[in-house]
């Protein structure tokens, strides 16, 4: 099974460069609901596997990229197209909702 990787901010703008949709799961590892998210941010990573990028990023060790983009409280999913933020899903939401998400922004 295919899981999302950890990444760190130093990764975070050449991610930016991907093509297709990139899914950044901003959480920690305190975070009850973000424990909660996480399978279904790996099963994400699986089913667009090499459609979409997925990944989490640990807001305690990658500060900056969280307050750059308006990241109030986790879990948060922040979905960037062409290296533009298109969508912030806040909190911890049905699997649909984050594949739908994602699903807006594929390529036909």
């Amino acid at each position: 099974m295919t899981t999302a990787p950890q990444i760190q901010e130093s990764e975070f703008n050449e991610l930016l460069t991907y093509g297709g949709p990139v899914v950044v799961d901003c959480t920690a590892t305190w975070c009850g609901p973000c424990r909660k998210v996480s399978p279904l941010i790996d099963q994400l990573a699986e089913k667009y596997q090499g459609r979409a990028k997925v990944v989490k990023l640990d807001i305690e060790k990658n500060q900056e990229t969280p307050k750059k983009y308006g990241v109030r409280s986790i879990p948060a999913v922040l979905i960037f197209k062409s290296g533009e933020l298109v969508e912030h899903l806040v909190g911890a939401k049905p699997y649909e909702e984050f594949s739908s998400a994602v699903d807006k922004y594929l390529e036909t």
